[in-house]
C-alpha cells in the first residue's frame, strides 16, 4: 500500500523530533499518540536509526501514549503528563464519551488528551501537564452530572474498558480464519472485510488474508474492537488449533 500524505507529514515531524533533541541537547516529546500512529513512529525512527526514545502516556498499560526522544538516557519522569481523578456518584454512570466531550468543549485538542479511564464513581483522565491547572478550574460538571476532583491514585488505576477471553478453535492461524472466529461472520463476508481495509494488524492496515497471525499480535475489525491473540494453546486431534483470544471492550 502507499503512504498517504498523512503519514508522511507525520513521518517528517517524528524526524523534526530527534533533530530538534540533538539541538537542544534535551529531550523532546509528541502529543499523545494512537496506537496506529506509535507503530509508524517506531517504524521511522528504526529507519533513522534511532533508538534513544521510550513511549509513555502516565502508566504502563495506557493505549494513548506520547514518544519521548532522548539526548541522555530515557526518564519516564521526564514526560510531561499528568493525571486528573474525578469523583463522582456511581448512579451517574458517565462515560468515556461524556469526559471526553466535556473536554472538548473547552476548546482542548484530542492529542493533548491521553487514556480516559472510566469506573463506577471515578475517572481517571491523563493529559498534558500545561492543561491540568486550566482543566480543574474549568470542569465542574460532565454530562450533567456534579464532579469532584481529587489527588489522583495512580497505584490502583480504574481498568477502563476492561477485557475478556474468548477461547476459540481455528484450522489455522491465517489472519482470515481468526478475523472470522472472533467477530463470528462467514468466511466470505470476513475475507470482503479484509480486502475492504476494515481491519489492522499490529496498528498497521491489512489486506492480506492468508498472512499469519502470532502470538502477541493485536488486530482490530471496525465494529467489533480490539482483540489480541495472548496464546496458542495447542492442537485438537483433527489438527485445529486451540487459541485464546483477549477482547478489549
Amino acid at each position: 500500500m502507499s503512504t498517504s500524505d498523512n503519514d508522511e507529514l507525520f513521518s517528517s515531524r517524528i524526524e523534526d523530533l530527534t533533530s530538534l533533541c540533538y539541538t537542544r541537547q534535551k529531550p523532546v516529546f509528541s502529543q499523545f499518540l494512537s496506537e496506529a500512529k506509535q507503530a509508524l513512529a517506531q517504524k521511522v525512527l528504526q529507519s533513522i536509526y534511532f533508538d534513544n526514545y521510550i513511549f509513555f502516556g502516565g502508566s504502563e498499560n495506557c493505549e494513548r501514549k506520547m514518544l519521548g526522544v532522548f539526548y541522555n538516557e530515557p526518564e519516564q519522569s521526564a514526560f510531561p503528563i499528568s493525571a486528573i481523578e474525578f469523583k463522582y456518584r456511581v448512579c451517574d454512570k458517565l462515560t468515556h464519551r461524556d469526559f471526553l466531550g466535556t473536554l472538548m468543549s473547552l476548546g482542548i485538542e484530542r492529542d493533548t488528551v491521553g487514556d480516559i479511564l472510566v469506573e463506577n464513581g471515578r475517572t481517571v483522565v491523563f493529559v498534558k501537564s500545561e492543561l491540568k491547572d486550566y482543566i480543574e478550574s474549568q470542569i465542574f460538571k460532565i454530562g450533567g452530572a456534579g464532579v469532584k476532583i481529587v489527588p489522583p491514585n495512580l497505584a490502583n488505576l480504574p481498568q477502563g474498558r476492561g477485557t475478556e477471553e474468548m477461547s476459540l478453535t481455528v484450522s489455522s492461524l491465517r489472519f482470515d480464519n481468526i478475523v472470522a472466529a472472533v467477530s463470528g461472520l462467514s468466511r466470505d463476508k470476513t475475507a470482503k472485510l479484509i480486502l475492504s481495509g476494515e481491519t489492522t494488524l499490529n496498528f498497521v492496515v491489512t489486506q492480506n488474508v492468508s498472512c499469519q497471525v502470532k502470538e502477541g499480535d493485536t488486530f482490530t475489525i471496525r465494529g467489533k474492537g480490539k482483540f489480541k491473540l495472548d496464546k496458542v494453546l495447542g492442537e485438537t486431534k483433527k489438527g485445529r488449533h486451540k487459541i485464546l483470544v483477549i477482547h478489549f471492550r
